[in-house]
């Protein structure tokens, strides 16, 4: 099983969001795209049992990781991860369809990638999410053209030295690509380490 520290230290806080953003009293559908080691499907599959959660991931030795976590913790409610490139169509997401899932997770992902995953991310979701569903997206962000503090200054400097399709996105952007897609930025929440967790919602058809 792989280990990141940075999971180990945000998914407490990001759990803690998520409580408050689904409802706990029903049965939901759930998938995380770009699932890394597996640490936060699993934690989130303890403390939200009400959740059915589909892991997801791009990366074959994540992939890996992820079902070791889950053959560690003997969870019912995560299913098997399915290899999923979020730069592709939903059609390739590993057969999941239309308006089934009730929440999209998304984390630490849309800065380490080249935007086409983040306009397919929006895209993937904005169809497989059912009306009223919730894409929860977490990492560091620029603020209407603004990195601050210094140390996201520095970070996004470095990720774009090792590939430059990399960088922190700006709120702004990726409200402009979700309202493409059906869905509106309902909250911001500040998180520990300078980070965020942005709450998309699909709107209805009314």
């Amino acid at each position: 099983m792989l280990n990141a520290a940075a999971a180990e230290r945000n998914k407490e806080p990001i759990l803690t969001v998520l409580r408050k953003c689904v409802d706990t009293g029903r049965p939901l559908q759930a998938l995380e795209i770009s699932s890394g080691t597996g640490q936060h499907v699993t934690y989130f599959a303890r403390y939200l049992r009400n959740i059915s959660w589909q892991p997801s991931e791009y990366d074959r030795q994540s992939l890996a990781s992820i079902e070791a976590y889950r053959a560690h913790y003997h969870l019912d409610n995560v299913k098997p991860a399915v290899h999923l490139d979020a730069s592709r169509s939903y059609e390739h997401w590993g057969g999941i369809q239309p308006e089934s899932l009730d929440l999209v997770v998304n984390i630490n992902m849309i800065h380490i990638s080249p935007i086409a995953c983040t306009e397919g991310l929006f895209k993937g979701t904005g169809t497989i999410l059912k009306p009223q569903g919730v894409l929860l997206t977490y990492g560091p962000y620029a603020v209407n053209g603004q990195i601050t503090p210094q140390s996201n200054v520095d970070f996004d400097y470095n990720l774009r030295q090792r590939n430059p399709e990399w960088g922190l996105r700006d709120i702004s952007l990726l409200s402009s690509m979700a309202q493409k897609n059906g869905l509106f930025l309902e909250k911001v929440v500040d998180m520990p380490a300078n980070n965020k967790c942005l709450l998309f919602r699909k709107e209805s058809l009314v």
